[in-house]
């Protein structure tokens, strides 16, 4: 027989079991990024560098310096990543979160248009016609399923684990990596 009271009872486990499963699912909600969470805050004022620094001065003169060798301003190292050489500046409470971030897709290991590795860039010509951003403004992505890419520089959101572990890829060091749950494509 129904009674009254184990109704109450029934329902009350009924909201306790339902408070719990959102809870959960709450906690392990991903956490949305934006590109300037990766940026530790500056402790100490750093004077600002330019990706034009170790270019020649000669400002395309064809009467430059003989001293300069032709070419030079392109040989490799002459375009060093921003902070090469220092360990990259993370957030490190990033590390072991679960989150969302956008960005675009620069393919590193592809099998024909399924991208299986990418780096996640912030903008679209990252590491290609530039020097590369910063360690903290990249994330290595690996992708255990892949995902089907359309063209060069897709904008994408990728859902995953992060952690702060240096990557060191052809085009850059990446001063995150993230094990991509899923990666949808975006909407610019």
């Amino acid at each position: 027989m129904v009674t009254r009271r184990s109704l109450c009872a029934t329902g009350a486990v009924f909201v306790v079991a339902v408070t719990l499963a959102i809870a959960v699912a709450a906690q392990d909600a991903p956490q949305p990024l934006r590109w300037a969470d990766l940026v530790p805050p500056v402790t100490t004022p750093v004077a600002p560098r330019s990706f034009l620094a170790n270019r020649p001065k000669d400002g395309g003169n064809p009467n430059h310096d003989p001293q300069v060798a032709e070419g030079r301003w392109l040989s490799p190292g002459a375009f060093q990543q921003p902070g090469a050489g220092e360990p990259p500046a993370v957030v490190e409470a990033l590390d072991g979160k679960r989150v969302k971030i956008g960005g675009y897709v620069v393919p590193l290991d592809f099998d024909a248009t399924k991208v299986k590795e990418f780096l996640l860039v912030p903008f679209v010509g990252a590491c290609i016609h530039v020097p590369p951003p910063p360690p903290n403004q990249l994330v290595y992505v690996k992708s255990e399923t892949g995902f089907e890419v359309k063209g060069s520089f897709d904008p994408v959101w990728v859902t995953g684990r992060m952690q702060t572990k240096i990557a060191f890829t052809g085009l850059a060091e990446a001063g995150y990596s993230l094990e991509a749950e899923k990666v949808e494509t975006r909407a610019e």
